[in-house]
């Protein structure tokens, strides 16, 4: 059995704290209570000293401990009454389907923004509008640059993602289907 020293546990906080959020998010659409959730999910686990088979199954325990937190939270009474949350939509979002799909997003968009992170400033900015679906004059315009600077811009990052995101491009397509 494996159990988290204080620096490990830190460094898993920092490393996966936002990208549970948002993947908490994708439940209960109230960025909040995914704090809440997640803060919830590192404090059982650091005050139980939950031990884990090994480093591995940490992710996907913190993942599944969020997942279910959040539909609990989605069935709790309060939400009931106040959100009317439809039985058949909590159906589709307790789905192993539904879940995988999130993980997959959440855990390649975070692959996707560190690759970003890596790009000089204007092109990172360019990219970003790009994802964002701005047109080329669109991004020129809200950059106030010309739209053969845009052009240019996309094309140096696009050679510096390439190779970063290589073996990724089957998750992107995966999650763009």
């Amino acid at each position: 059995m494996y159990r988290l020293t204080l620096k490990e546990y830190k460094d898993l906080f920092n490393k996966l704290y936002t990208s549970l959020c948002l993947f908490a998010n994708k439940y209960l659409e109230d960025i909040e209570v995914s704090k809440d959730i997640v803060q919830d999910v590192f404090i059982k686990i650091w005050v139980n000293k939950i031990e884990f088979q090994n480093e591995n199954n940490i992710k996907s325990y913190l993942y599944t401990s969020v997942k279910n937190k959040s539909l609990d939270y989605l069935k709790s009474k309060r939400v009931k009454t106040t959100d009317h949350l439809p039985t058949l939509e909590i159906e589709k979002i307790e789905t192993e389907a539904y879940f995988l799909r999130e993980v997959v997003v959440v855990e390649t968009s975070t692959i996707i923004e560190e690759a970003i992170n890596t790009l000089p400033d204007r092109c990172a900015q360019v990219i970003r509008l790009s994802i964002k679906e701005f047109t080329n004059s669109q991004i020129a315009e809200e950059l106030s640059i010309s739209i053969n600077t845009v052009k240019a811009q996309k094309k140096i990052a696009y050679r510096k993602l390439r190779p970063l995101l290589k073996d990724y491009f089957i998750l992107i397509a995966f999650i763009f289907d």
